[in-house]
């Protein structure tokens, strides 16, 4: 048996194969899109028909790839950018663009909850999270107060993911672990919070789709897409979730211990908890996860959006960009990036800037300014890492996915200023990957623990080990401590 692995990203959708006996992945495609240019500044937005297309021809690629094999695919699975806002009509149409988890045009909005709910402490005792620009429930109230006539013809809410999954068979659906994104769903209960929906709007509650186990089937491929592809037999579409909840399943982050860090366009640093992870201070997603359990979640925006804009600053490509962070000192000769580009989320800045500080005469070369914008993302992550501790949250392991753990350099700055053994996949694909484990386990052995399904088909690769190297690991710790007091000294003086 074959299964299909969808990720639905916000530049592009990727497909794997998994061979269900050998555990290879047979064959693979990418397509990219854009985001939707000439919009004001904070919103970013996307044609959900750019993900359906994508998807189709992807899995069209893989299918034709898979030759005859193709009839061996027995079901698909589908990871989808967090938190985005997809509203259709009462014909099923999309009205308006979505709007996507790194849209933040909804500060105002995400104040008004906090002044209205007794700040984060009342939303997180309602729900188990504050809400966040990024969530999507500061997007439904935007779109009240900004577009009331597309407001009025709403019909139907869904996530990306949920949207596809519609797409692929017709029926509307919500998981537990992407629904914990929306902010609207009590993470304790895995219920909607009246409140919270009834506070946006009263008829709120009939446009959302019915709510489900993320371990329950979603449905059965649409006949017509069966004909498209040329596929025999009945095809089952999994749950599906959320990238986040996805990777965890592909990087088998199942059990506790084991830490995934997402080294993308943003960041993301992600566990596993048998019980609700509640952070008071509201720094830590208390997320849903795809195996029915709970995801503590922390999300940074900047990542590998910092060493790209470095590494076209000065026109080098990937090998430079890496000789560059290899010829630096750790510390970068005393230079320190706050790496908010785009804002940051973690801490929540959503109009915050970057900031280079310590430039001397001495230190300001372009291999310091290239290991400054590496350990900079990394320590904005290690800031959510520390949180984790303090909920009792120790890893023992750290499991790297996204295309900045390609980099021997960053995997080595990574294990140093987490001071925790990292380690990448073979794939790099943990999202897809996830999918695809999913669709096998709900389609084809819904009996396994995915415990024994992540240690058959989740590959590390061990020769890319790294080893926390104990002096770089207390200049860290200095740095850390720096880039915090930075952060929160600009911020409260209205300089960041």
């Amino acid at each position: 048996m074959i299964f299909i692995g969808i990720d639905s990203g916000t530049q592009s959708t990727k497909a794997l194969a998994l061979d269900a006996e050998t555990g290879e992945i047979l064959t693979s495609s990418q397509e990219a899109y854009d985001i939707l240019g000439g919009l004001p500044n904070g919103h970013l937005e996307q044609d959900p028909s750019d993900w359906i297309e994508a998807v189709r021809n992807v899995i069209g690629a893989c299918v034709e790839s898979l030759g005859d094999r193709k009839q061996e695919i027995r079901g698909i699975g589908v990871s989808g950018q967090q938190h985005g806002l997809v509203v259709l009509d009462e014909n099923d149409e999309v009205i308006r663009p979505a709007k996507l988890w790194c849209d933040t045009s909804t500060v105002d909005q995400c104040q008004q909850f906090a002044r209205d709910f007794s700040g984060d402490s009342g939303l997180i005792k309602l729900s188990g999270n504050t809400v966040l620009p990024g969530y999507t429930v500061p997007k439904i109230l935007w779109m009240k107060q900004h577009e009331a006539e597309n407001f009025a013809r709403i019909k139907t809410i869904l996530l990306p993911h949920d949207y596809i999954n519609f797409w692929l068979t017709g029926i509307k659906r919500m998981e537990y672990g992407d629904a914990s994104g929306t902010g609207m769903l009590d993470v304790r209960k895995r219920e909607w919070c009246d409140e919270i929906i009834e506070y946006v709007d009263s008829s709120l509650r009939e446009k959302l789709p019915q709510l489900g186990s993320s371990l329950d089937l979603h449905g059965t491929l649409r006949s017509a897409l069966v004909d498209e592809w040329g596929l025999e037999g009945e095809v089952l579409i999994s749950a599906g979730g959320g990238d986040n909840m996805m990777g965890a399943i592909g990087t088998g982050n199942v059990q506790s211990g084991i830490i995934t860090a997402s080294f993308g366009t943003s960041g993301t640093l992600y566990g596993f908890s048998e019980s609700p992870a509640i952070d008071s201070g509201g720094e830590v997603a208390a997320f849903c996860d795809s195996t029915d359990n709970w995801l503590p979640l922390v999300c940074t925006m900047n990542v590998t959006v910092l060493t790209e804009q470095v590494r076209e600053l000065f026109s080098m490509d990937i090998a430079s960009l890496e000789a560059s962070v290899s010829s630096a000192q750790p510390g970068a000769g005393g230079l320190c990036f706050l790496p908010y580009l785009n804002g940051e989320r973690t801490p929540n800045l959503p109009n915050g800037t970057g900031v280079l500080h310590g430039m001397r005469t001495d230190n300001l070369t372009p291999g310091n300014i290239a290991r400054a914008a590496m350990e900079g993302a990394t320590l904005g992550l290690a800031y959510g890492l520390n949180r984790f501790r303090g909920m009792g949250l120790e890893p023992s392991e750290i499991r790297l996915t996204g295309g900045g753990s390609n980099s021997a350099q960053w995997r080595q700055i990574a294990a140093d200023v987490f001071n925790v053994p990292v380690v990448p996949l073979a794939t790099a694909e943990g999202a897809g990957l996830g999918s695809a484990i999913q669709a096998l386990r709900c389609c084809g052995d819904g009996g396994s623990d995915y415990a024994d399904l992540c240690d058959k088909y989740v590959e590390l690769d061990e020769s890319k080990r790294c080893i926390p190297n104990s002096n770089n690991v207390s200049v860290y710790h200095e740095l850390l401590e720096k880039i915090n007091k930075l952060t929160k000294d600009l911020s409260e003086t209205g300089h960041l």
